[in-house]
């Protein structure tokens, strides 16, 4: 019983450590647009936590399948993150300044860029496969499914105070939610090189 309560708060600790890129993205989503829909937080957080489930499990296969090919791979990672949330930040930070004085309500986040964040924020959890793979496919679920759970539920909280700050901040939300988002890709990026 201690094994498997052990493996629990284990799987929640990395979920943890694994959902602070998507926290900062769903906050800066979430001021970006502070009259998001309860739906449209979830859809959000769902995506979120999709991908970090999905990202694991992934590395983990890859592992027990195609671990050279992943590993050439897993060098481009960082990069990869870098280019799509530069791309993703830069678009809102143009934005939110061309309508920084505008009334207008600011353009609301797409499925495809959603789609984009989902992969740039959980991208770098493909290496967590090599940290699992001595685990049995079923563990591996197991760890991936809690790891995603935790990511819905820290993002949740993330638009929530996004959406109330963005509420306060007005005009200037989407120029701070770029920042955040080119922040988060140079830090992905930047931080690679010390691991």
């Amino acid at each position: 019983m201690n094994t498997i309560f052990a493996f629990i708060i284990e799987s929640i600790l990395f979920g943890t450590g694994l959902a602070m890129d998507a926290f900062s993205v769903s906050f800066a989503n979430g001021l970006g647009e502070p009259k998001m829909r309860a739906k449209k937080v979830f859809a959000i957080a769902g995506t979120f936590a999709f991908f970090q489930f999905a990202m694991p499990m992934l590395g983990w296969f890859f592992v027990h399948t195609a671990a050279e090919r992943f590993e050439k791979f897993h060098k481009l990672i960082p990069w990869i993150a870098l280019i799509l949330l530069l791309f993703i930040g830069g678009k809102m930070l143009i934005e939110g300044v061309k309508n920084r004085n505008s009334e207008a309500e600011p353009e609301k986040l797409k499925a495809g860029a959603l789609f984009v964040q989902g992969i740039a924020t959980s991208i770098d959890a493909l290496s967590v496969g090599f940290t699992i793979a001595d685990l049995t496919a079923a563990k591996a679920l197991a760890e991936s499914a809690i790891i995603g759970a935790v990511t819905f539920a820290i993002c949740v909280v993330g638009l929530k105070i996004g959406k109330k700050a963005g509420d306060r901040l007005a005009g200037k939300a989407m120029i701070l939610g770029g920042v955040i988002l080119i922040a988060i890709g140079i830090e992905i990026f930047v931080s690679s090189f010390f691991k």
